[in-house]
Formats: structure tokens, C-alpha cells, sequence
């Protein structure tokens, strides 16, 4: 089994920054992508920022320039630095990583998700 915990949620006010983390552990061979997704009040669960295994990132056209994901592969973590922070940001933030288990089985596995709300 795998687990991800996801820590760094908070409530802060328009303008400043919080960093995510999310760690994977468990049966696991290797981590293919990591990524974070949110989803508002109401909303669909929409894509943040992902970091595939090669180190290339992608993010959505609403948070570029703003947030930096970065995965350390040691330590099978994913953060999510967030800058400039917008009250429309404020949402559930989900942990997502795709990986190979030590059977050599391919899984997609999600986090609890941790709350962000930001404030104007």
C-alpha cells in the first residue's frame, strides 16, 4: 500500500505565500509523476502543477509565475511554493503521484488534500 500526506495548508491573507509537501511512502518501485490539483467550493478538481520524473514541470496558466513545484526523488516528496497569493486560490489542494509498486504494478494515488484559504 502507499500512502501521501500532505502538509502546509493554512489561512493567510492576499499577497502572501505558503509552501505545500506532500510525501509518498510504501510499496513502491518508482515514482513516475508527482502533482498538485485543487479543487474550490463548487468547482471541479482542476489541475495546479505537475513534475514528471525527468524534472520537467508543467502548471496551470492561472498560477505560472506565482507558484514552483519541485519533487526530491531521495526523499519521494513533492512541495508546491506559492507566492502572491489570490483569494481565488483558496481551495482543497490534493497530493497526486503516479508510480510503479514493487510488483511492478502501475497505480495513480491521491492525498487527503489540505485546505488553503486565502483572505483579501
Amino acid at each position: 500500500q502507499v500512502q501521501l500526506v500532505e502538509s502546509g495548508g493554512g489561512l493567510v491573507q492576499a499577497g502572501d505565500s505558503l509552501k505545500l509537501s506532500c510525501a509518498v511512502s510504501g510499496s513502491i518501485f518508482r515514482i513516475n509523476s508527482m502533482g498538485w490539483y485543487r479543487q474550490a467550493p463548487g468547482k471541479q478538481r482542476e489541475l495546479v502543477a505537475t513534475v514528471a520524473s525527468s524534472g520537467s514541470t508543467n502548471y496551470a496558466d492561472s498560477v505560472k509565475g506565482r507558484f514552483t513545484i519541485s519533487r526530491d526523488n531521495a526523499k519521494n516528496t513533492v512541495d508546491l511554493q506559492m507566492h502572491s497569493l489570490k483569494p481565488e486560490d483558496t481551495a482543497v489542494y490534493y497530493c497526486k503521484t503516479s508510480l510503479y509498486d514493487r510488483l511492478g504494478l502501475f497505480h495513480y494515488y491521491w492525498g487527503q488534500g489540505t485546505q488553503v484559504n486565502v483572505s483579501a
